[in-house]
């Protein structure tokens, strides 16, 4: 029996239960977690928002650790390898995998147990995100594991495998950001501040940071921002004058709501391109004039998962790491256990700090 958070129903607190986890099948790998970070995602799958699949479940989805034990077929790990999870693998096989963009692969739950995990009472338990890495072990598909670079602490490494690889793919990937081009980052938390990383090491002149939260000015400058904008009603007034009146080049929006993501767009110069990394609800709409659209010439761009291919992104990103260029110990604003995960819920949805890091 080991340790998990549970989701009993959207909607409901999570609990702290002990579950049964069975031996890896084919294909299949067991790892004991390190560390978990947790994601707005998350969050949002606990309250319905995002459907990431049924319940009861264990969520979590940022996290690595020590593989236990593998199946029958597993070939690229082994026992004692130090991995990060992979929540959306993605298959090689689809059309969106052979059009080049396996960040959007149709099969990436491909493998993932329906049921992975039981209460000792015999109720069945799903795998959110086919990860569940709020636990302190957890069995997942051979795929859904990504040996870790050396030379990364395990602990703060569990950072890369969402918020890390999604805010350096928004730059690097989606957005394409040149060295001297502007870029307005919306919503710091874990995401947005990875933003923040990777455009710096992009170059980007200036970058400026976008948040509710006046208290999160410091946290922005650490993390390579060179201005600091507090949201209202004049904050698209405000970065055209930090960028010689036009707009920015690049306008990251990292909360997921449709009023910020008109903000940016509002923000972002003639020809410039807005790229959205928050995910929202379905029901939340955008409203966009046929008049603006035409004048403005502005691209409006999605970004699911940084537009990654972690297989070939995690080494770079490890390279940042060794260099100091990148730093996911920054990001970890506070360090958890699994009985805390509801207060990190409460921080995410009041906008404070960065990212909660559950310890194991």
């Amino acid at each position: 029996m080991v340790q998990a958070a549970l989701l009993p129903a959207v909607g409901s607190p999570l609990e702290l239960v002990e579950i049964e986890l069975g031996e890896p099948g084919p294909g299949e790998v067991r790892v004991r977690l390190a560390a978990a970070g947790v994601c707005h995602s998350d969050l949002s799958f606990a309250n319905g928002v995002l459907q990431a699949g049924v319940v009861p479940a264990v969520p979590g989805h940022e996290g690595a650790g020590t593989v236990l034990a593998v199946g029958e077929g597993v070939s690229s790990v082994r026992p004692g390898d130090s991995v990060l999870l992979n929540w959306s693998p993605s298959c090689g096989r689809c059309h969106l995998c052979g059009l080049g963009e396996p960040w959007l692969c149709e099969r990436a739950m491909e493998g993932t147990k329906a049921q992975y995990a039981r209460l000792a009472d015999g109720t069945a338990i799903h795998p959110g995100f086919g990860t569940a890495a709020f636990a302190e072990e957890t069995v997942v598909a051979e795929r859904a594991v990504l040996p870790l670079p050396e030379g990364l602490p395990l602990t703060s490494a569990a950072l890369l495998s969402c918020a890390v690889l999604t805010g350096y793919g928004a730059v690097f990937n989606a957005a394409r950001v040149r060295e001297g081009e502007s870029v307005a980052v919306f919503g710091l938390g874990g995401v947005g501040l990875s933003v923040l990383q990777a455009a710096r090491i992009a170059g980007a002149a200036p970058l400026i940071a976008v948040d509710v939260s006046p208290e999160k000015e410091a946290l922005a400058l650490q993390h390579g921002a060179t201005e600091f904008v507090v949201a209202d009603d004049r904050t698209a007034r405000a970065i055209r004058g930090l960028t010689g009146g036009y707009g920015a080049d690049h306008a990251i929006e990292c909360v997921g709501r449709a009023d910020v993501i008109k903000t940016a767009w509002s923000s972002t110069r003639r020809g410039g391109h807005t790229t959205v990394v928050g995910v929202g609800s379905k029901d939340d709409r955008l409203a966009l004039s046929a008049m603006e659209i035409f004048y403005f010439a502005r691209s409006l761009t999605g970004c699911s998962y940084g537009n990654c291919v972690p297989s070939r992104d995690v080494p770079l990103l490890a390279e940042h790491v060794r260099a100091g260029r990148l730093d996911p110990e920054a990001l970890v604003t506070d360090r958890i256990g699994l009985a805390d995960i509801g207060e990190a819920f409460e921080r995410m949805a009041a906008g404070k700090g960065g990212r909660s890091l559950i310890v194991f």
